[in-house]
């Protein structure tokens, strides 16, 4: 039974909190502290601010942790899809849609307008990233690092997983 509540307790706020993150944490608040009274409203409070002060998104964070408090790490894993199966679904239900006008022209025509869109937005964020780096670590970090990386994934045909770690491992011994 306790894992079809912490079903409940993150699927809930999922398919009802729109507008992501920031909008589900009052109603995981509900549920968690309310509800089914698994913690306090001081221990939410630094479960919040813990998860604030993580990368990635909030509420899957919360919802892994408090998951595995209350139910291990079937808890955990449980939370953790609860969470993102509304978008997920979501996201099935739009994809079939779409496969399904595929060939109607409005539907060519918003494929035709997004595709040059997102590239646009991939280079603003490549230039931005690049402008930061040029900023935060100089020209000859910024040159030698474009480089190696480039090097390493064109030439030598390196995982780009293992080039992500040596430049996080660079940054941590001589850009720190």
């Amino acid at each position: 039974m306790i894992y079809w509540e912490i079903f409940l307790a993150f699927f809930i706020p999922g398919i009802v909190g729109y507008g992501g993150g920031p909008a589900t944490i009052p109603l995981i608040q509900e549920e968690v502290v309310n509800r089914y009274e698994w913690m306090s409203h001081e221990q939410f409070g630094e479960l919040l601010a813990i998860g604030n002060a993580l990368p990635g998104p909030i509420a899957t964070k919360m919802a892994g942790y408090i998951g595995y408090e209350v139910g291990g790490i079937l808890g955990s894993s449980i939370a953790l899809l609860a969470t993102v199966a509304p978008s997920l679904l979501a996201m099935v239900f739009l994809l079939s849609l779409l496969y399904r006008f595929k060939n109607s022209p409005k539907v060519k025509r918003m494929t035709i307008i997004v595709k040059p869109t997102i590239a646009v937005l991939l280079g603003v964020m490549a230039y931005e990233f690049f402008f930061a780096s040029y900023e935060n670590s100089g020209v000859w970090q910024m040159i030698f690092l474009a480089i190696a990386s480039f090097l390493l994934l064109e030439k030598w045909k390196v995982h780009p997983a293992f080039v992500i770690a040596g430049a996080l491992l660079y940054g941590a011994l001589f850009l720190g």
